[in-house]
């Protein structure tokens, strides 16, 4: 036995020494999983300089925040921090028993993107200046519109909560149903990863989006209302809008809109705790935050979730 052990330590010895001197070692990662309207700001700024700074590589996982949730909930997917759109995605963490506490780190509103090189471009731009009503454009025969699925991801809800509020703000009755059709609409609905990439290529005339990921990805917009863009909690609370839906697993779940703020929260079975501490501290120090501006993202409230 001592032999096969003498033996073992040997070899190896032996395979260390086969290795080149200087041979790097396997770097250490720091995994995020983030709303997906987030990619352009988490993978080619946020995430890079932090594991610059730091030295060590960062990882980016981005899909609709309830998606996400969920397969973390159900240790299908591992991560060190999770960054949600509304307090939604947080609860489903916290309920699973994997985040205690969320911290706000930025905030956005609900716009409608389109793409310069739409034949309905013209229309889009007027809409945009506030020349001709947003959603008498949308409603143009021929237009494609393009949303994420409100099963999955909080945007997908989002762009529904709007077009619930607009009903009564623009005094037009069934404007959920003229321009989105059914809530779950497959001829509409894309991962959120890809939907302003196909805006950008020209697939989509117009879809939902939040203006930080507009102006992320360098896209013209139509701002909307504050009444109905869903950037004022005190409007909120007492709007009376709600969705009924079915999630994925056929539960039936009655929803409200939330204020668009994002949260940063650490998870408990993080891989890298101490470093995914640092990485929430970075989003909101000042690096980060000049960052989060420079694309696009308004600042948090103060208060946590």
């Amino acid at each position: 036995m001592r032999q096969s052990v003498a033996l073992r330590g040997l070899l190896g010895v032996l395979l260390m020494g086969l290795l080149p001197a200087g041979a790097p070692r396997a770097a250490t990662v720091l995994r995020v999983a983030y709303a997906g309207s987030m990619g352009v700001v988490m993978d080619r700024h946020l995430g890079p300089a932090f594991a610059r700074a730091e030295g060590i590589d960062y990882q980016g996982i981005g899909q609709g925040a309830y998606g996400l949730a969920r397969l973390l909930a159900a240790k299908a997917l591992r991560a060190d921090v999770f960054v949600s759109i509304t307090p939604g995605p947080i609860a489903v963490l916290q309920q699973a028993g994997l985040v205690d506490r969320a911290v706000p780190i930025a905030s956005t509103q609900m716009v409608i993107a389109y793409s310069p090189r739409s034949r309905f471009a013209p229309a889009l731009r007027a809409a945009a200046q506030g020349q001709r009503p947003w959603w008498q454009v949308l409603e143009t025969p021929g237009l494609r519109f393009g949303r994420t699925d409100p099963a999955t991801d909080p945007q997908g809800q989002n762009i529904v909560f709007t077009m619930l509020l607009a009903e009564r703000y623009e005094h037009q009755p069934n404007l959920v149903q003229r321009i989105l059709g059914a809530v779950r609409n497959p001829a509409q609905i894309f991962t959120e990863p890809s939907l302003l990439s196909r805006l950008q290529a020209g697939q989509l005339d117009a879809a939902s989006s939040y203006r930080s990921a507009a102006i992320s990805h360098h896209l013209p917009y139509i701002p909307l209302p504050d009444a109905i863009n869903l950037s004022d909690p005190a409007r909120l609370a007492d709007s009376g809008v709600q969705l009924q839906l079915r999630l994925p697993d056929g539960t039936p779940e009655t929803l409200h809109p939330q204020p668009l703020v994002f949260y940063a929260a650490v998870l408990k079975d993080a891989a890298q705790p101490q470093l995914a501490q640092k990485f929430v501290a970075y989003l909101l120090n000042a690096r980060g935050q000049a960052l989060l501006r420079a694309q696009g993202y308004g600042p948090a409230p103060d208060h946590a979730h």
